[in-house]
């Protein structure tokens, strides 16, 4: 009897030791990726967030986009008709309800008919679509940013910060932004603006501009704006009267046909 309790005795004894030297793993959290030789996210700037937050990617995957613009200044109609524009904006067309056409084929401005007035020609070509684009072109190849500071904008405050271009950049590269992000939606809100075509620096910082953005659409998981209104605007006080609206309506991403932005032989060629 008592060599079968010493038998069962050592059993016992045995089996502890084996448990006492048992090594418990303990699950590891991912922690979202770091830790497990991921790197961490990438923190966005002011201009990506805001890119990021209209779908940029999206964006740029179609081939060209078009839409019909409805454009009052001071009261009377500045433009109406259909822009038509390739996504990294290096065509540009404008079919106006007056009855002339403007394109850009990435080299030349034409307008046709031939006789028409071309005193506006390449400020329209490539100002309404820069406007409708804008959300999508903040980092594009010269522009300069400068650190973000905070300003109101109908009693509301908002992050924002100045861009400005590299010289050889586009037609007017003396023209500076304000751009506004706004605080939920990091959607841009509005773009405070000189215009330096035609006119000096001097003389355009004498007479900004702002236009503000709402109305959002999605149009292919893109998000672009529907109304835009025009104002006088300063630094210290922000938008004043406003000066003119646009609708932007019948939004749509398209692959152009052959010879779609070509200007047409009988066009005349606008210098700048």
């Amino acid at each position: 009897m008592m060599k079968r309790i010493a038998i069962i005795l050592l059993f016992f004894c045995v089996l502890g030791c084996k448990e006492e030297g048992k090594t418990e793993k303990v699950p590891v959290e991912p922690n979202n990726g770091i830790g497990d030789g991921a790197l961490p996210p990438k923190v966005l700037t002011f201009s990506e967030n805001i890119e990021e937050a209209h779908n940029k990617p999206a964006f740029k995957m179609q081939r060209a986009v078009s839409f019909d613009i409805d454009l009052d200044f001071g009261g009377k109609q500045r433009l109406k008709g259909t822009v038509s524009m390739t996504t990294n904006s290096s065509k540009v067309r404008i079919e106006s309800e007056d009855g002339f056409t403007i394109t850009f084929n990435g080299e030349m401005v034409g307008m046709k008919p031939a006789d028409a007035s071309a005193k506006n020609a390449r400020f329209d070509i490539f100002t309404w679509q820069y406007f409708f684009a804008m959300p999508f072109k903040l980092t594009d190849p010269g522009t300069v940013w400068e650190d973000s500071v905070n300003r109101k904008l109908d009693g509301i405050v908002y992050e924002t910060a100045k861009l400005s271009f590299k010289q050889d950049t586009g037609d007017s590269p003396d023209d500076w932004y304000i751009i506004y992000k706004d605080p939920e939606t990091n959607l841009l809100k509005a773009a405070a603006y000189i215009v330096t075509f035609n006119t000096g620096k001097a003389s355009a910082e004498n007479n900004p501009h702002v236009i503000e953005y709402s109305d959002y659409t999605v149009v292919e998981n893109v998000s672009l704006a529907q109304t835009w209104t025009f104002h006088d605007w300063d630094e210290e006080n922000g938008p004043g009267k406003i000066l003119g609206r646009a609708s932007i309506s019948n939004i749509n991403f398209f692959i152009p046909k052959e010879n779609y932005f070509k200007i047409p032989a009988d066009a005349q060629i606008i210098e700048k």
